[in-house]
């Protein structure tokens, strides 16, 4: 019996350091991010503008208004469109470039692993500017180049669709670099001897990436795809804050700019809070799905 106990004393000592070292962890949690959720839901139920000392309580109003507002429906139009255009440029791209420079390519991997991966150290801010100057429409190189062949640059920042488009091409070219790495340190991971096999069987390189680097390296190619979808709520906010601020109408923006947008510019924190709330929950429910669908099939070398 009193081995037992001094088991238990000694499992409760042990646990009460682990505890202890996690602490500080956990303070900088709840700091930084558990309270300013709790405090971003709070705020979502009153009308505030950051300056009134007083909060008048609403309800659920901000969430109507948002659910209410086809603005709102454009704006959540525009984030799956960005989501959906980064998916194919940051996870499905690199991920054959991967494929083709670690076992396709013979010379200069060096080189072509440091090139992708160059733009990475650059600032999106940086990014954001070299682009405008370069898909100048009237004075960048592009639309110098185009005028050589009697051709015009559409004014992109100012047409639906297009400035969607343009500013995922200047988010990518930021990204890129890093998914490609990440996606091809885990396919060179594979087997060699299985690909030589599978090659020695004279088994072509569409079969060999679909049948076998894509299942054996799923767990890395899931981690990417979740990274992207967060690229594309998070990330593309710089180039549309440097370039377009959202417009022309709505036409660029997506859910965190917006939010930012109604608290910062027009200094409605509470529908701010509201639409942030929503957006969280869209990414839930988006990473549920990849739960219930996706993940199932990952392959796990271990």
């Amino acid at each position: 019996m009193s081995a037992l106990t001094t088991g238990v004393k000694r499992f409760n000592r042990e646990n009460w350091k682990a505890y202890f070292l996690l602490f500080p962890s956990l303070l900088i949690f709840a700091f930084f991010m558990f309270w300013p959720f709790i405090y971003t839901i709070y705020l979502s139920f009153f009308d505030w503008n950051m300056i009134s000392p007083t909060k008048e309580f609403v309800g659920l109003q901000n969430y109507i208004d948002i659910l209410t507002d086809p603005k709102s429906y454009k704006i959540f139009g525009n984030t799956f469109i960005y989501i959906a255009i980064l998916l194919v440029l940051n996870c499905v791209v690199p991920y054959v470039f991967a494929f083709v420079i670690d076992m396709v390519l013979k010379r200069f991997k060096g080189f072509y692993k440091g090139a992708l991966f160059m733009p990475a150290f650059i600032s999106l801010v940086v990014g954001s500017i070299l682009f405008t100057w370069i898909l100048n429409p009237v004075s960048g190189p592009v639309a110098i180049i185009l005028g050589w062949f009697g051709l015009e640059m559409p004014i992109w920042s100012k047409m639906d669709g297009w400035v969607i488009f343009v500013l995922s091409l200047i988010t990518s070219w930021k990204v890129f670099g890093y998914n490609f790495i990440v996606l091809y340190a885990s396919i060179n991971g594979i087997s060699r001897e299985l690909i030589e096999a599978a090659r020695l069987d004279q088994v072509p390189l569409w079969r060999i990436f679909f049948q076998i680097v894509l299942p054996m390296s799923s767990a890395t190619g899931i981690y990417v795809f979740i990274i992207t979808i967060v690229q594309g709520l998070q990330y593309v906010f710089t180039p549309i804050k440097v370039i377009t601020q959202g417009g022309p109408n709505y036409a660029s923006s997506n859910a965190i700019y917006h939010a930012y947008h109604e608290a910062f510019v027009l200094y409605r924190t509470g529908h701010s809070a509201a639409l942030s709330i929503l957006t969280m929950v869209i990414f839930l429910v988006l990473l549920l799905i990849e739960i219930k669908f996706v993940e199932r099939g990952i392959y796990y070398e271990n």
